[in-house]
């Protein structure tokens, strides 16, 4: 016999993400067979309109979206360059702890299990301050051909 049991349980108001609050919306579904009973649940990590800076994200584009996902490893102690995001991208840190800093100076530390939703069009560059390697997946809502990040390179790291 299988029996499925759904619960939603909403833990945090529409301001999960501004306040830190990591469970937002959890839903378990139990599947019992015979004695063994097996639970699969899912969490919302994250529902915003904004980036992690506070600022609104853009209209979609027209026409057709193209999809991306991008597995990054960042090796401890090591920076990624100054860029920007030409279109909408969020991710999740599976290892490691990552920090974004924007070119005003304004800090995010994204922690492991955390969501994070980047700027749109705002220089920034990414540091694993840590001591092992920060594992990040990024998906991007792009269009083909677009690029998903543009380079600086006449900005320095400091």
């Amino acid at each position: 016999m299988i029996k499925w049991v759904f619960a939603a349980t909403l833990v945090c108001g529409t301001t999960a993400f501004m306040t830190g609050c990591k469970k937002a919306n959890v839903q378990e579904a139990t599947v019992q067979e015979d004695n063994a009973v097996q639970t699969v649940t899912s969490e919302e990590l994250i529902r915003t309109t904004q980036s992690w800076d506070g600022v609104e994200l853009p209209d979609y584009f027209q026409g057709r979206p193209e999809l991306v996902a991008v597995k990054y490893v960042f090796p401890a102690g090591q920076k990624l360059g100054w860029h920007h995001h030409p279109v909408m991208n969020y991710g999740i840190l599976v290892q490691g702890e990552l920090t974004i800093i924007g070119q005003d100076g304004k800090e995010k530390v994204v922690h492991e299990g955390e969501a994070v939703v980047e700027m749109v069009n705002t220089i920034h560059h990414g540091e694993n301050r840590g001591s092992k390697p920060v594992i990040l997946y990024m998906f991007y809502l792009s269009q083909k051909d677009l690029p998903l990040a543009v380079q600086h390179p006449e900005i320095p790291l400091e």
